[in-house]
C-alpha cells in the first residue's frame, strides 16, 4: 500500500468529518499523530514533547480537562496541574484532582491542537510515543488561561514545523509471561512484599509478567473473577457510596481518580462513570480475564481488581483509599470479597 501523504489525509479527512478521530485513524490504518501532523500549520503546531516542557505548560493554564487513555478505556479528570515531581525515568504529577505518574521515553511527539466545534474553538495539548499513539491529552476548560495560550505554542514550538512524522513500528502487547518451576520462589517473595511497586520488580526477576503471575499463583494471592465482575464492582462502589482509586494508563502515562463513584450509564458495550470531575469510559466486551489481588504492604492488604484484554494488555486497577482519615478499605475488602469468581484459573 502507497503510504499517504499529508494531502491525502486532509482530503479523506473532509470526507468524514464528523467521525471521531480515533475512529478516522483506526478505519484508516493511520495514528492520531499523523492525522495531527497533516495539519501543522493550519491547526496544529508541533511541540516539544518533553514532559518537563508539557506539564510546565499546563501548570499555567489553570483548570483544565486531563484526558489519558489505552484501547478499552478512558480516563478523564478535571483540575489543575501543579506539583510536578520531574525524573529521567518516572516523573509525578500528585494533586488531588490530577494524578499522573509520568514515563518521560515515551512522550515523543506533541501537538497544540486547536479544532472548530460547535461550543467554539477547542484547544488542547496532545502527547503521542514513538508509533504515533496517544499517551496523554489536556483540554482547555472555560475557566482556564486563554491568555497563556499563544504564548505556549510559541515557547514550545519545534523548529520542524513539517506535515510529516517518522514512527515507530507499533509494538503489541506482551503475552502472560508464566514459569511454573518458580511458583513457590514466586509465592515465597510475594508474601514478603512491604510495596506494591515491588511486585514489577519480583516478576522482572522471575521472567514473569504481571498477568503470568497472576495465572500461577492461587490463593490466597489472587482469585480468578468472571469478566462481568469488573462491571459489578463499579456498582458496588456506586451503591455504597465509597472511595476507590481508579488506575487507567499506557506506556508513557498513568492516571489516577481517588474519590466516589456516583454516576453510572451504560451505552452499548461502554460502562461510562459521569461524574462532575471524573469520567471513565469502559468497553465491558475487551474483559478477556479480571483478577481479584492482594499484595502485602507496610500499611496493610493492598486489594486490587484488575481487568485484562484478550492480549493480556492491562485495562484497569481498582484500589480502596488507604489515606488517613479517608480509609475506604475495609469495606472495598468486603465489595471484593461478593465479586464473582471462576470455577478453575485460566491455565498458564
Amino acid at each position: 500500500m502507497t503510504e499517504l501523504t499529508p494531502n491525502d489525509i486532509r482530503n479523506m479527512r473532509e470526507r468524514s468529518p464528523n467521525l471521531r478521530a480515533r475512529d478516522f485513524t483506526e478505519q484508516n490504518k493511520i495514528s492520531e499523530a499523523a492525522l495531527l501532523a497533516a495539519y501543522t500549520g493550519q491547526s496544529t503546531t508541533r511541540l516539544d514533547a518533553h514532559p518537563d516542557r508539557i506539564i510546565g505548560a499546563a501548570q499555567e493554564l489553570g483548570e483544565v480537562m486531563a484526558l489519558t487513555r489505552m484501547a478499552s478505556c478512558v480516563h478523564e479528570k478535571t483540575g489543575t496541574y501543579a506539583n510536578y515531581h520531574p525524573g529521567p525515568h518516572a516523573g509525578m504529577v500528585l494533586t488531588e484532582d490530577i494524578d499522573l505518574r509520568i514515563f518521560p521515553q515515551h512522550w515523543r511527539h506533541a501537538f497544540a491542537v486547536e479544532t472548530e466545534t460547535e461550543n467554539g474553538l477547542r484547544r488542547s495539548l496532545q502527547v503521542f510515543d514513538g508509533a504515533g499513539d496517544a499517551v496523554h491529552k489536556i483540554f482547555l476548560r472555560d475557566e482556564a488561561r486563554i491568555d497563556a495560550w499563544e504564548q505556549i505554542k510559541e515557547k514550545l514550538a519545534l523548529a520542524d514545523q513539517s506535515q510529516t512524522l517518522e514512527l515507530d513500528s507499533r509494538q503489541a502487547p506482551e503475552a502472560p509471561k508464566s514459569d511454573l518451576s518458580k511458583l513457590d520462589v514466586l509465592r515465597k517473595e510475594w508474601a514478603r512484599l512491604t510495596d506494591t511497586h515491588q511486585f514489577l520488580r519480583l516478576c522482572s526477576k522471575l521472567k514473569m509478567n504481571r498477568l503470568g503471575a497472576y495465572r500461577i499463583a492461587g490463593a490466597p494471592f489472587v482469585r480468578p473473577l468472571l469478566p462481568l465482575a469488573v462491571d459489578q464492582m463499579l456498582g458496588l462502589v456506586q451503591q455504597r457510596g465509597i472511595e476507590v482509586m481508579v488506575f487507567v494508563g499506557n506506556k508513557g502515562c498513568i492516571q489516577i481518580h481517588t474519590g466516589p463513584i456516583e454516576t453510572l450509564r451504560s451505552m452499548g458495550p461502554w460502562q461510562n462513570v459521569l461524574d462532575p470531575r471524573f469520567n471513565l469510559h469502559l468497553r465491558l466486551d475487551h474483559i478477556a480475564e479480571a483478577w481479584a489481588v492482594e499484595k502485602p504492604t507496610q500499611r496493610g492488604m493492598a486489594v486490587s481488581v484488575e481487568a485484562f484484554d484478550k492480549d493480556g494488555a492491562l485495562i484497569m486497577q481498582v484500589f480502596g483509599v488507604g489515606k488517613q482519615g479517608r480509609d475506604s478499605r475495609p469495606e472495598w475488602q468486603k465489595i471484593v470479597g461478593e465479586l464473582e469468581g471462576l470455577e478453575e484459573g485460566i491455565s498458564a
